[in-house]
């Protein structure tokens, strides 16, 4: 007998279905707690429709080729390939002076987690599973993995940071 049924664990066609749209929005239950603490100037990847900041970068402003020294930024990528992308602009960014949370996968098994999470930011893991909005309807599908505010504070140096 199995230790998992996988139909239990997800619809995988309803998963594969979300994994076709990459534009999806954050829920305020989500946003709305990690603002209050940061208070974001800027959300640097995202469309009108979803935007959690008055300010924001759209795809065709590409937020990965702006500047974002000296603000507070909200980042929820698309969640694929692009993520380390994401990871390395904010940390480069935090030699400029930005702060930037990022809403992200929890990819604990990869090399840029290592090499780009781990030593330089403040990972702080998501309890239950997200559920997130698309074209102004919050999803009726959790997403199947785990995710992590990964959080990019203003630096001077390439050194890691210590906890």
């Amino acid at each position: 007998m199995p230790v998992f049924d996988n139909r239990k664990l997800f619809d995988k066609e309803k998963v594969e279905k979300s994994l076709n749209s990459t534009v999806w929005g954050t829920p305020p239950e989500v946003f709305d707690p990690i603002n209050n603490e940061f208070r974001f100037t800027i959300d640097v990847c995202a469309i009108a429709e979803n935007s959690k900041c008055k300010r924001f970068f759209s795809p065709e402003e590409n937020g990965l080729k702006q500047d974002w020294s000296n603000e507070v930024c909200w980042c929820n990528p698309p969640y694929g390939n692009e993520v380390p992308k994401w990871c390395k602009k904010a940390l480069s960014e935090s030699k400029r002076g930005a702060t930037t949370v990022l809403l992200i996968p929890c990819k604990t098994n990869t090399n840029w987690w290592h090499e780009l999470v781990i030593p330089f930011s403040e990972v702080r893991f998501l309890r239950g599973r997200v559920k997130f909005i698309q074209n102004g309807i919050q999803s009726t599908q959790a997403l199947p993995w785990p995710l992590a505010f990964v959080i990019y504070r203003p630096k001077q140096n390439d050194e890691p940071t210590l906890f």
